[in-house]
């Protein structure tokens, strides 16, 4: 699939490209040589990023849904609201956590979800942050990232198609879907 070019307000990511950065975020983690108990991923956009650190570093994943990005079908950032409740599947959140979400835009979400930790768990003694994009127009700075954006574009990432997608509308994606792999399999002949 053809993405469309990159330019100073838009950034294309394809399905590879994106596991490929989760993996490369996962390496400057790991070549930090710092060590953490869970890692907790913000809901929705951390969630793929979430998963798959969890099993790479084989430690237990929770899940924290946050949302600002609902107006104007998830383009306009509005008031930020954090879940009262903290999802995982055994215990109550501590230690060393490896807070991770997809990017970082004003950081307003990076930087209240830190306080709500602090208020709101006691056991968790330590809290670093990781995401794919680090904005240049946000007020805080991860732990670790894999690409700085400078010019702050919108990035275009592959499950977007999703957010647009309805259960009415599934057939004739899907039948897309496979003209689209017939075509990819027809040029590569």
């Amino acid at each position: 699939m053809n993405l469309p070019t990159n330019d100073e307000e838009n950034l294309w990511v394809s399905w590879d490209e994106y596991h490929r950065l989760i993996a490369r975020l996962s390496l400057n983690v790991h070549e930090s040589g710092w060590k953490f108990d869970k890692i907790l991923c913000l809901a929705r956009g951390g969630l793929r990023v979430g998963d798959q650190m969890s099993r790479i570093f084989d430690v237990p994943l929770a899940i924290l849904a946050t949302s600002s990005y609902r107006e104007a079908a998830g383009t306009q950032q509005g008031e930020l609201d954090i879940a009262q409740y903290i999802t995982m599947t055994r215990g109550e959140l501590s230690g060393k956590i490896l807070l991770v979400d997809d990017l970082v835009d004003s950081g307003i979400t990076l930087e209240r979800v830190g306080r709500h930790l602090k208020e709101r768990y006691p056991a968790v003694t330590e809290v670093r942050s990781a995401v794919i994009w680090y904005k240049a127009c946000s007020k805080v700075e991860p732990d670790y990232h894999v690409t700085h954006l400078p010019s702050n574009p919108w990035i275009h990432q592959p499950f977007e198609e999703y957010d647009t997608l309805r259960p009415h509308n599934l057939a004739a994606w899907l039948k897309r879907g496979k003209r689209a792999s017939l075509l990819d399999d027809d040029s590569a002949a």
